[in-house]
């Protein structure tokens, strides 16, 4: 079915636009603590650089999601679950380095959380949205 007769439903349009918000302000609160000075580094406390790192690379990967969600491309609902997918993992390595008695901070916690439902709840209304759409097929 080609994608340019199909009209973007309200949830397409919202689940595209937090991605992409989501991805623009996570590329940037990263790129601060990673490209920023040591008052921004400071500021961040206890960060962790490997959490740092994967959300700044994952941030791009949220824009091209959105944008690919927008355009409702198939594909974008498997990056979306990739993008779970990742940040679970990071999240466990998370839980496993703060379990060792490494700093953190609880902020941290927090936005990964917050990423996980996230991106768990685009992922599911993504691939529902299209599915019913006939974009998208099990």
């Amino acid at each position: 079915m080609a994608t340019a007769n199909l009209k973007r439903s309200k949830s397409i349009w919202v689940i595209s636009l937090i991605a992409l918000g989501f991805g623009l302000l996570t590329i940037n609160s990263a790129g601060l603590i990673l490209f920023g000075d040591a008052v921004a580094r400071a500021a961040a406390g206890n960060y962790v650089p490997f959490v740092v790192w994967f959300n700044f690379i994952a941030g791009f990967f949220y824009v091209t999601a959105g944008v690919g969600l927008w355009l409702l491309q198939r594909w974008a609902v498997w990056l979306a679950a990739i993008i779970v997918f990742a940040t679970v993992i990071t999240f466990c390595a998370l839980g496993l380095l703060i379990y060792s008695g490494e700093a953190y901070e609880q902020r941290t916690l927090i936005a990964m959380s917050l990423r996980t439902a996230v991106w768990l709840v685009i992922t599911l209304v993504a691939e529902k949205t299209l599915r019913y759409s006939g974009i998208y097929h099990v």
